[in-house]
């Protein structure tokens, strides 16, 4: 197995380009100007046979393998519904639980936990047992991230950012975005996508308002975090993969990556990003440590893939149709090299 590192230094000539283009095109965004927020691309019938196992499935709102548990969540039924399905068990297991309010996507919450952000809250299921809760929150939640102190940051459809307190309490309001799509917490910082404005913006928590922005290529979707405090960002619209970081806000890499990018995971056993392409139903591996992004893996996938997960516990990896094409895995050890 390989393992790779996240070195600044590897990256110092393609970090002054990048952080040219980076901020020269933001010059050509009038400020406050919206576009509609770019989506994935129609999938044509697929070309190849799925690479690993398809298993039948409704369509796939999101997917995602809860933290240390072996427990893949997925989302559908328009994000009303949740199977929980356990794959540590024999033979695996599942639940499946029909929510209170229509979700919007997945995110990892605490250790056996997943976060479902919903119109008026944030659901916190515990995966082994289906167990669920509620926080209130004031408006249409659109994405959460967990950060350190045991609290959450909440994007709204709106544009605001909550700052909860562990105890849901609003310790901070940030306002000033279009639309607030995906949320990373690093550390005490927070970083937003907004889809509408397609940029990536650093959040100043106590000022109440945005910090730093860059624009985000040509039409931006989907952002997570790494364990190196990256922000990796996929544009949907200009077919690029964008990797950040934040603390001062800096572009590092953009690179041409195939037809309509859009869901993202990350393995860190092998320090992989894996970038579904919804145009040609493919999803691609790409190794970032070298300063640019190195292909190192290629599979044909279901049907509109627009979503991914990586179970960290044992490296499989899951690609979720939003078609009903069914639900993917490709098995760590079906993935050469990685």
């Amino acid at each position: 197995m390989r393992r790779r590192g996240w070195t600044r230094s590897a990256l110092a000539a393609v970090a002054a380009v990048t952080l040219f283009a980076g901020c020269s095109s933001q010059d050509d965004v009038e400020p406050g100007a919206t576009r509609e927020p770019a989506t994935p691309a129609a999938a044509p019938a697929v070309a190849a046979t799925p690479a690993g196992e398809v298993s039948p499935s409704a369509p796939i709102t999101a997917v995602l393998a809860a933290p240390d548990t072996g427990v893949l969540a997925v989302l559908s039924d328009g994000g009303k519904s949740l199977r929980l399905i356990d794959r540590g068990a024999t033979p695996p297991t599942e639940r499946t639980l029909a929510l209170p309010a229509a979700a919007a996507t997945l995110a990892p919450g605490a250790s056996g936990e997943v976060l479902a952000p919903a119109p008026g809250r944030v659901l916190r299921v515990a995966a082994a047992t289906g167990a669920l809760t509620e926080i209130p929150v004031d408006g249409d939640a659109s994405a959460v991230a967990p950060r350190p102190d045991g609290g959450l940051a909440v994007g709204l459809a709106d544009g605001r950012v909550l700052i909860l307190n562990a105890d849901g309490a609003v310790s901070h309001t940030v306002k000033g975005l279009a639309s607030a799509d995906a949320v990373v917490a690093s550390g005490e910082q927070v970083v937003a996508l907004d889809r509408r404005q397609t940029v990536i913006t650093e959040l100043s928590l106590d000022a109440g308002r945005p910090g730093l922005a860059l624009r985000a290529g040509d039409g931006a979707t989907t952002m997570i975090g790494d364990h190196f405090g990256r922000q990796l960002v996929t544009d949907t619209a200009g077919g690029e993969l964008l990797v950040y970081t934040a603390d001062p806000l800096v572009l590092h890499q953009r690179f041409p990556v195939g037809s309509s990018p859009y869901a993202l995971a990350y393995d860190e056993r092998s320090e992989t990003v894996w970038v579904t392409l919804t145009g040609t139903n493919e999803v691609v591996g790409y190794d970032l440590s070298t300063g640019i992004p190195e292909e190192v893996g290629r599979y044909p996938t279901v049907r509109q893939p627009d979503s991914v997960t990586i179970d960290e516990r044992t490296g499989d990896m899951f690609v979720g149709s939003a078609t009903g094409d069914g639900l993917q895995r490709i098995g760590a050890d079906q993935r050469k090299g990685q």
